[in-house]
């Protein structure tokens, strides 16, 4: 008999009130919180699974001052917040329909029955909610100890319930499996690959972005791209995408800075704008990344300038990111370094000194300014009494310039009046 081993997630103020409440029979702790607590890893959501119906749960919840949420009730799910801990809890459930996208389903009064629509036998397992005694029913915890992912029942099948499946698999694969895929869930990943272009862009890129964050993804990317996944997710690959994935994750090591997904994403396309443009509007990418997955294609179009004048351009995020893409270890530690406590700067001057200094308002106050900015920057921002002097300077340069068109102008006059 397997139990949970003491954990300090177990006797968490909120989990114990829900579990008084609703009674330790009629729970089990579900899916992640199990299979992270067996691996000796850090549980974050603590999920729960119960036979009594969600009306019944919200009932008795709200008897005992616990907040309840309706967040997904249509489909069983609702969230209790007790002791401030947010907890889910799910009515047993049966598949009635599936159609690769989305489930039909019914409730149910069988734990087994609830387990076997899970993905992985290593998600399938329950614990009792007082005793942590874990119900094994599809050999979760024999994979969990080989490190094996494998999908319960016939792999083809489930993948067919769900073509999300195929990129979770992979993703799982590199988060808990041992090295060696599966054979029969690779296969059927595999040969269900066509099936991912009936899934919504953003269900698709959740999924990728999930596996671009891992600590190290090489791995399970090329693994994909030699499946042919990428091929269907991602045609626009760039060719050496391995040599770009190396380097950004040795200078990410280099500079201890924290996984990013866009960054991983960019370094898998080439630095091309416009297809940066392209494949982040596929995605449905948010506006913000959007722009950010843009701006790091840029790479591309010559050598990056200083790192304190690109932050100055495109932002420090991005002038970060083109930096680890983009340079070698040592370039990176010197851009981290100037970047480290810095700020980007506003020009201390505005158009109104410009014309304080009798400059007339107009196009010449913006010619000015933006001259002044260059070379501001140009010298990596110094003071405003420097900026004043380019002020002077400028201004200086403008004054010359209209005396030498005046006086060409009279020169020139002169010339015409003579006999």
């Amino acid at each position: 008999m397997t139990r949970l081993p003491e954990s300090p997630w177990r006797t968490r103020a909120g989990l114990r009130r829900i579990v008084d409440t609703l009674g330790a029979e009629q729970l089990r702790i579900v899916g992640g919180a199990v299979r992270d607590t067996l691996l000796g890893l850090p549980v974050t959501d603590i999920d729960l699974a119960t036979p009594l119906h969600p009306e019944a749960v919200m009932e008795r919840l709200t008897a005992a001052d616990i907040k309840v949420i309706p967040t997904g009730i249509a489909h069983g799910t609702i969230t209790a917040i007790a002791s401030g801990d947010r907890h889910e809890i799910t009515t047993l459930r049966r598949d009635v329909a599936t159609d690769g996208r989305r489930a039909t389903v019914a409730f149910a009064e069988d734990w087994r029955e609830d387990a076997a629509r899970r993905d992985f036998t290593i998600n399938a397992l329950y614990a009792h909610a007082d005793t942590g005694v874990v119900e094994d029913w599809f050999g979760g915890l024999a994979d969990l100890a080989a490190r094996r992912i494998r999908f319960i029942g016939d792999a083809a099948t489930r993948i067919a319930e769900d073509h999300l499946r195929i990129l979770r698999f992979y993703r799982f694969a590199a988060r808990f499996g041992g090295g060696e895929l599966d054979p029969a869930s690779h296969a059927a990943a595999v040969a269900a690959r066509h099936s991912l272009k009936s899934l919504s862009r953003e269900r698709i890129a959740d999924e990728l972005t999930k596996i671009l964050a891992l600590p190290d993804p090489r791995a399970i990317v090329c693994q994909m791209e030699e499946d042919g996944i990428f091929a269907v997710l991602l045609p626009e690959m760039a060719a050496d995408y391995r040599a770009g994935l190396d380097r950004l994750l040795a200078n990410e090591a280099a500079v201890k800075e924290a996984p990013a997904a866009l960054r991983r994403l960019a370094a898998l396309l080439p630095a091309e704008p416009a297809l940066a443009e392209q494949v982040a509007s596929r995605l449905r990418l948010s506006k913000r990344q959007r722009a950010h997955l843009v701006a790091l294609a840029g790479r591309g179009e010559g050598a990056l300038p200083p790192v304190r004048q690109l932050a100055h351009r495109a932002g420090i995020d991005a002038a970060r990111d083109l930096y680890l893409l983009a340079v070698d270890e040592a370039g990176v530690r010197a851009a981290a370094a100037d970047l480290a406590g810095w700020t980007v700067p506003h020009l201390p001057i505005k158009g109104g000194d410009i014309v304080a200094r009798g400059i007339a308002a107009g196009p010449e106050v913006a010619h000015i300014l933006k001259a002044v900015e260059a070379a501001w920057v140009a010298e990596n921002f110094p003071d405003a009494a420097r900026v004043a002097e380019l002020v002077d300077q400028k201004i200086g340069s403008v004054s010359e310039r209209r005396q030498q068109s005046i006086a060409s102008a009279g020169a020139s006059g002169r010339a015409k009046r003579k006999p």
